[in-house]
């Protein structure tokens, strides 16, 4: 019989964002806690939430996700709830918890909606998980474990990389354009220089959120070279800096190497966005908005690939995640494996990370704050 024990309960963990055009400046009061940002400027940051009737795709997003998570434990009869909470507005990581303590959840494994390892994708989910359990009655809080970074699993990698297949074959194919006049523009979320420096185990380097994007553009060109026969130029660019001007963050910006392709006659552009798992406010508004008509205006072409989304195939890679953390937790903590999952790629088969993350993995840049799942916890 089929069996998800010592766990009781999938907890999906995500950013969270706003529903309503009341809830935008408390959404990003809470985003930039601590930063002094006044509500005015707040509020002008906020616009292209506003401008959308104040709702943010991401919750819709996540509901989906965890529909299909659910949907698919049933197929495999496995018995457990997907409880779903977000590090900023409702429901909170504490509103999540308190429905898994309900629901007789006394140790649960975490599944967060960011695949790459950095401090903001995914320490810092660490950080506010410990925040919420604190939050609790000590005889309240279930024992959390997580998945290990997914990016280069089968199951997301492979999903993008037949996604992009599928949006440049509409160029090669039907729209009859020479591979040459074509490139692929995989696109992530911007960080701070010393935070891709901090990504990832002390112990191997850093630079791991920079890597491991590399290493997945690679794979997915694979693909779309396999399934189309085009060889197309390829490049990681990065969208939705923030932060103050004198901080370096990670370069160039899509904008930039949109108008970079242009200069040097690429005349179509698939647009990957490959650090994202859905269509939220980054993807919807920097690349569809923003990105799509820098590409009009420069005279490209323009595809956005979907994100994965619910996709299946992805659904059932984080399934297989959670299945594998699983056996390995029944077979004792001292297992520490680096998985290595069926089907993973040469250029992949190093994105690896223990189940536990190591002591100084995705430092916090700011201050030491405690953090579950780790090492250090």
């Amino acid at each position: 019989m089929a069996t998800l024990e010592p766990y009781q309960g999938v907890f999906l963990v995500s950013f969270g964002g706003p529903e309503a055009p009341e809830q935008v400046v408390p959404f990003l009061r809470s985003v930039t806690a601590g930063r002094g940002i006044p509500d005015d400027r707040l509020a002008e940051v906020g616009r292209h939430y506003t401008d959308r009737g104040g709702r943010s795709p991401i919750n819709d997003e996540n509901r989906a996700l965890q529909a299909a998570l659910a949907a698919e434990l049933a197929r495999r009869d496995l018995d457990v709830p997907v409880i779903w909470g977000n590090r900023h507005l409702e429901p909170s990581l504490v509103t999540m918890l308190q429905e898994g303590v309900h629901r007789g959840v006394r140790r649960g494994v975490v599944v967060l909606t960011s695949a790459y390892p950095s401090y903001s994708g995914c320490r810092q989910y660490r950080e506010d998980l410990a925040a919420a359990l604190a939050a609790l009655p000590e005889e309240d809080r279930p024992v959390l474990d997580k998945i290990p970074a997914y990016a280069g699993h089968p199951g997301f990698v492979g999903t993008m990389g037949d996604l992009t297949a599928d949006s440049v074959a509409e160029f090669t194919g039907g729209g009859g354009l020479p591979p040459e006049a074509i490139a692929l523009v995989f696109v992530t979320h911007s960080i701070p220089l010393a935070s891709d420096a901090g990504s990832g185990p002390p112990a191997d380097g850093g630079h791991a959120y920079t890597r491991w994007h590399t290493a997945v553009a690679q794979e997915v060109t694979a693909t779309v070279t396999a399934r189309t026969g085009a060889r197309l130029r390829h490049d990681v660019v990065y969208c939705s800096r923030s932060g103050p001007p004198n901080q370096p963050w990670l370069e160039p910006d899509i904008s930039d190497h949109l108008a970079l392709l242009a200069e040097q006659g690429i005349r179509a552009v698939v647009v990957v966005p490959l650090g994202f798992l859905s269509d939220h406010m980054e993807v919807v508004y920097d690349l569809d908005t923003v990105a799509g008509q820098d590409a009009a205006r420069l005279g490209l072409q323009f595809r956005r690939v979907s994100t994965v989304r619910a996709h299946p195939r992805f659904v059932a890679g984080l399934l297989d995640l959670v299945q594998a953390r699983a056996a390995r937790a029944r077979a004792g903590e001292a297992h520490q494996e680096r998985p290595h999952p069926e089907g993973a790629s040469k250029l992949t088969e190093g994105l690896r990370l223990p189940d536990r993350c190591a002591v100084g993995c995705c430092v916090n840049p700011r201050n030491a704050r405690p953090a579950v799942c780790g090492e250090d916890s």
